[in-house]
Order: C-alpha cells, then structure tokens, then sequence
C-alpha cells in the first residue's frame, strides 16, 4: 500500500486499460507489445500535460480570423534508457517540437541499484516543465537519480510518467522528491525478492525490444 498518494495521479481510461492488458499478457507477441504501448503512452501523456498553460493565438482559417490557443510551457522529454525509449516514440507523436533529454541507467542484478552509463540533456532547465518517461516505477532509485540528475541541471517542474508503478518505488520518489508528481496506469501488489514488480509484465524493455 502506498503511504502517501498526494502526489500520485492514477490515469483510468477504458482504452488504456484494455491496452494495458494485452502488455501484462505474457503471450503478447513483440508487434502487438509496441502497438499497445504506443496506445497507452499516448493517452498517459494526454493526461500528464493536461493542466500546461496556454496562451490566446489569433489565426487566420481559409474563411476569417479565429482566436486559438498554444501551449505556453516549454517542454522537455527524458527517457531513461533504455525503456524509456518505447515511450518516447508516442510522446513525440504529440509534442513533436519539445526537445529531448537522455540518462542511461543500468541496473544491478544482485543489487537491484542502478548505475549511470549516460547523460545528456538540452540546456537551461529552470524554466522548462520536463516529462519523465520510465514506463516501470519498481524500487524508485532509477527515477530518483534522474529526478537528482535534473536537479543538478536545473530543472524544476518534474512530472514522472511510468505505466506500472510499484508502492515501493512510489513511496520512495515521495519521500526524497516530494515535489515531483507522479502519472501511473497502475499501482501494483509488491516487488518480488528480486525487485521485479508483481503482477507488473515482466521486463519491459526485453518486451518491447525484443531481446
């Protein structure tokens, strides 16, 4: 059970749902795994930005001007490597022009911690709102050294999207980033004793990658 979900937003939408059942689905084939993670990214991503600030645009349609908005936030998108990249793909479908961020985190099999192999990130942070994107929130420690990471370049606002998300994990970014807000399709049971989370679906970047 999670200790405090204050900053938790728990995503619920009929097609993601759906969609996230077929990625639980150990028979799911690795096309149908990419088809149906592009699904569920993209309405996750909806509902991370849905709160963006806009400004009033005025345009001209083929019969008279119009007034119309635009997203007046700058964005900056950071998948962590390599999982990460699955969710990348569908989040640019949306906001093609936001540039992307890179951390490459490793993690230790007989330790569960992670490891940091890469970094890149585009300048000037502070006044950017960065997505996160790690589709598996399991122990936290990944999503908390990037969350570190950025801190350390300057950014500010952080949301976090990862479409399964362990209570451990979550209780974790809560208690060392408690600003950061955190976008989930599902909160699952547990971690198993070897940090993978239960019933969550298996390794999600060997799924999608097909390795």
């Amino acid at each position: 059970m999670v200790n405090d979900m204050h900053n938790i937003v728990k995503i619920e939408h009929p097609v993601l749902e759906h969609s996230l059942t077929i990625l639980r689905d150990k028979n799911t084939n690795t096309e149908e795994f990419r088809r149906h993670t592009a699904v569920v990214s993209q309405i996750m991503i909806m509902e991370a930005t849905r709160n963006l600030p806009v400004r009033k645009r005025t345009i001209e349609t083929p019969l008279s001007l119009v007034d119309g908005f635009e997203i007046s936030s700058e964005i900056v998108l950071v998948p962590v490597l390599r999982a990460g990249i699955s969710m990348l793909l569908a989040a640019k479908e949306l906001l093609s022009w936001a540039p992307v961020g890179f951390i490459g985190l490793e993690r230790d099999e007989q330790t569960a911690k992670a490891r940091e192999y890469y970094q890149k990130f585009p300048a000037e942070l502070n006044a950017k709102h960065i997505l996160v994107l790690d589709p598996m929130l399991a122990t936290g420690g990944s999503l908390v050294d990037t969350i570190k990471a950025l801190g350390k370049k300057g950014g500010g606002k952080i949301s976090a999207v990862c479409i399964v998300a362990a209570p451990e994990g979550i209780d974790m970014v809560n208690a060392r980033c408690p600003d950061v807000q955190i976008f989930t399709a599902a909160i699952d049971y547990k971690l198993d004793e070897s940090k993978f989370i239960v019933p969550g679906l298996g390794d999600f970047g060997d799924r999608y990658f097909g390795t």
